[in-house]
């Protein structure tokens, strides 16, 4: 059987045991028809990218599908009649990833404290800018460099 990377996303105002009610649902809506799910990642809420029915936020969730297409034409039928289901994107793959996807690689990585501790964004490190003080380089750089007046001479 052909295999599927499956991703929908559901309103954000559903609670997440709503949404794995609705992931059980659709599981057994592939069983039914002779599918299997492999794998079950909740990503957690997340922001969108643009807004989709109002919502800014929306709960992920990957289905890792071993199932035929009738299967899965069917789920994402009764995906499209449900009013919480926002978007749902599926794709046919070779073979699945038997190692968590890359959202939850993200999350540990995020999760670890072996990073540099500072002030922004950039860890501490400010690079070529300099710090706060002058302004950075740039306006330095200008302050060095003589005047010229209209005519392109250098002025005092």
């Amino acid at each position: 059987m052909p295999l599927y990377e499956h991703v929908f996303l559901a309103r954000q105002d559903v609670t997440s045991q709503q949404v794995e009610e609705m992931t059980a649902q659709y599981k057994q809506v592939l069983e039914a028809q002779g599918g299997e799910v492999k794998k079950t990642e909740y990503w957690g809420v997340k922001p969108l990218a643009y807004r989709i029915n109002k919502n800014r936020k929306a709960h992920y969730t990957l289905l890792n599908i071993d199932a035929p297409a009738p299967a899965v034409a069917e789920m994402e039928r009764q995906m499209g009649i449900s009013e919480d289901v926002l978007r749902f994107m599926t794709i046919r793959v070779d073979e699945h990833e038997e190692v968590p996807s890359a959202m939850l690689q993200r999350r540990d990585r995020d999760d670890r404290d072996d990073r540099p501790r500072g002030g922004g964004r950039d860890g501490g490190f400010r690079g070529d800018r300099g710090g706060r003080e002058g302004g950075g380089g740039f306006r330095r750089d200008r302050e060095d460099r003589p005047r010229r007046d209209d005519a392109g001479q250098e002025a005092i």
